[in-house]
């Protein structure tokens, strides 16, 4: 793999977009790629907008995804989805987690969230839409639906499942990794 590959990760602070970056970090370290990660901060407390950038290949010189370059999209919240879509290049997937998460805009009255948010992004985009954090209900944990969600994007992505369930267990808390890794598995089932 001579080019590049992007990946963006979007959420609201407090989301675990730190932890998925990390896991995503050590599977194209792993995999033998130059791999650079870059975190942008909104506002640094709980509820602003966190990114996350992945970019790894051969050599990679700087860390930032430019506009229409990011080759997978994960959006831990609708409205982060479509404030950052426009990064998606043409033939990028966009995984979204259908949750709303009011922004402090909204909470204010500010501003109205968006209603029809998918389906506005499906007729432009490549989307993916999973209901991580129903799904991590139901196994019994809220704090796993990212770890859902890096299960529908590994399916998106060009790295062995073992690979992914080793750096799983390398990465998360050592009390964790059994509940992470069914998430995991839930995710990769659902895509």
């Amino acid at each position: 793999m001579a080019e590049t590959k992007n990946i963006m990760i979007v959420g609201v602070g407090g989301q675990g977009t730190l932890l998925t970056s990390r896991i995503l970090g050590g599977i194209t370290i792993g995999a033998g790629y130059d791999v650079k990660l870059s975190e942008v901060h909104g506002m640094a407390q709980r509820g602003g907008s966190v990114v996350t950038y992945v970019r790894y290949g051969e050599k990679v010189a700087e860390p930032i995804v430019e506009e229409g370059q990011a080759d997978v999209l994960i959006a831990f919240e609708r409205l982060e989805a479509l404030r950052y879509a426009h990064f998606l290049k043409k033939d990028g997937v966009l995984i979204v987690n259908d949750q709303r998460i009011d922004p402090m805009t909204v909470v204010t009255g500010a501003f109205e969230y968006p209603e029809g948010i998918i389906e506005q992004l499906s007729q432009k985009y490549k989307v993916v839409p999973v209901d991580a954090m129903g799904e991590a209900l139901k196994l019994g944990n809220s704090r796993v639906f990212n770890t859902i969600i890096l299960g529908v994007a590994a399916k998106n992505m060009d790295f062995e499942k073992e690979a992914w369930v080793e750096v799983i267990k390398n990465t998360v808390p050592p009390k964790t990794v059994d509940m992470n890794l069914k998430a995991f598995e839930v995710g990769y089932a659902i895509a």
